[in-house]
């Protein structure tokens, strides 16, 4: 699916706050909301300002500072048909939907929004969101199986006719789905995301999807994510694009960032950052290597629910956009942002930081005759 690595503009996503609570979970003043108003806003804002893709969390139990949720996949649908270049990633979970009919949806809002509707494939972490609706909860490599099946099925009913699957998970039988989604010069079926941090995910990636998505890390976790992923999907045949998640918090002042930070932190929600420690550290200690998702995350790490603060883009425009470059220099293709006050910082990113990193990789491009 990718380009050269470095050939193309690093692109950015934003993290939609259909969730309430706001991307940290702390009691710090967020001027962002978890309403649909707000967010048709901020869409418009977002592809105005320099955004490809949004990504709509999904929470399907009320816990952990997330109280109250939009679900996922209408969510996308409305501010898909609110736009007219953002892409939507909707993420979903195997377990609690069928592939096939989440392809019968996805190629409707394929069509409706012509061909920018995509999926994010999370493998799951909350186990009791599991177990209250009743499902069956899996073993950690198990729930990637799972995943990875989905997708094949995922893609097989948009991309074949009398579609077949005989798998662990899924039997499907000569399925036809018409209208398909639409077929474009950039992709042949809507994109296919998936996050992970374990073995199994990373190797999952190199197998199935388009694209992985990693939880925040330094320039050293990012590169060793993306040599295991990319080595993956060499020995399919593939490559892989990578996004990295991160928060962001840029001023005019290092010090002003730093203090922002500071603040985040020492407001913490204590009860919810725990709870959600403690539901997640058994999601990423039982991976069979120990290297699942938040497996060496600490309580400061975890205040940003998706490790972000861990990637660093913490400073002034100029801080941040030379530290995004460097990011794009190692292979990553894409930055997942969060933002402490949606509006005002999507539109300060737009007009302070985007410029620079543009600026950054024009002079690191290489010279051609």
């Amino acid at each position: 699916m990718s380009a050269t690595p470095g050939t193309e503009p690093i692109k950015f996503a934003y993290w939609v706050p259909n969730v309430s609570g706001g991307l940290v979970t702390s009691t710090i003043d967020q001027r962002t909301d978890w309403g649909y108003d707000y967010n048709r806003e901020l869409a418009v804002l977002a592809e105005n300002n320099g955004f490809e893709y949004a990504l709509s969390q999904v929470r399907y139990m009320a816990s952990y500072g997330a109280e109250y949720q939009h679900e996922s996949t209408s969510f996308s649908l409305a501010l898909l048909l609110a736009t007219q270049r953002l892409k939507v990633i909707a993420a979903v979970h195997p377990g609690l939907w069928h592939p096939g009919v989440l392809a019968k949806l996805g190629a409707t809002a394929d069509h409706l929004s012509h061909g920018r509707f995509a999926v994010n494939v999370v493998s799951g972490w909350f186990k009791g969101e599991f177990t209250a609706l009743g499902e069956h909860w899996l073993e950690h490599d198990e729930r990637y199986r799972r995943s990875e099946e989905f997708i094949r099925a995922l893609r097989g009913i948009w991309t074949e006719d009398d579609f077949n699957l005989a798998g662990d998970f899924y039997r499907i039988r000569d399925f036809t789905l018409k209208p398909k989604p639409l077929n474009t010069p950039r992709r042949p079926n809507p994109e296919i995301f998936q996050g992970g941090n374990s073995t199994a995910a990373r190797q999952m990636a190199g197998r199935v999807s388009d694209w992985y998505f990693s939880n925040g890390k330094d320039y050293d976790g990012a590169a060793e994510q993306l040599h295991d992923v990319n080595k993956s999907a060499a020995e399919n045949g593939r490559s892989v694009n990578f996004g990295l998640n991160g928060f962001i918090i840029a001023r005019d002042t290092e010090k002003e960032a730093r203090e922002t930070l500071r603040e985040i932190i020492a407001k913490a929600h204590k009860p919810s950052v725990e709870g959600f420690r403690d539901a997640v550290t058994q999601a990423g200690k039982s991976a069979q290597d120990g290297k699942g998702m938040w497996a060496d995350s600490s309580f400061e790490d975890l205040v940003q629910y998706n490790d972000g603060f861990k990637t660093q883009l913490i400073g002034t425009p100029e801080q941040i956009a030379e530290r995004i470059v460097k990011y794009k220099a190692l292979g990553v293709d894409l930055m997942l942002l969060g933002f402490l006050h949606y509006h005002e910082e999507v539109e300060y990113f737009g007009r302070r930081v985007l410029p620079i990193v543009r600026e950054l990789e024009a002079a690191r491009e290489p010279a051609t005759v």
